[in-house]
């Protein structure tokens, strides 16, 4: 089953070692962070059930791991959320498939 993503848009680069990373940063009004973050939230559970008890650092040997930021910069009209998860050639397999990530 393909979960559509309306507000994050991943983008996806890979490193020597087959690790993968995807990146998506969404720009939005206040009133859409909700919405944002309820995406994000989707993301990371979906991760911690497909790959439990495996967050950590790559390179220690974790299966994935994420950086989440979330500010509002000097404009008051838009705030950003970046989501960056990495993860294993399965890992980013299992991801791309449950998103429907290209």
């Amino acid at each position: 089953m393909t979960t559509e993503l309306r507000y994050l848009d991943f983008d996806y680069s890979e490193d020597t070692e087959g690790h993968g990373t995807f990146d998506a940063m969404a720009s939005t009004s206040p009133d859409k962070t909700p919405e944002v973050r309820a995406e994000v939230a989707q993301v990371l559970a979906w991760a911690e059930a497909a790959f439990p008890d495996a967050r950590g650092a790559l390179d220690d040997g974790g299966t994935w791991d994420y950086d989440l930021q979330e500010s509002s910069e000097d404009d008051p009209r838009y705030e950003t959320i970046t989501l960056s998860i990495s993860g294993t050639a399965d890992f980013c397999a299992a991801l791309r498939e449950r998103f429907g990530i290209d």
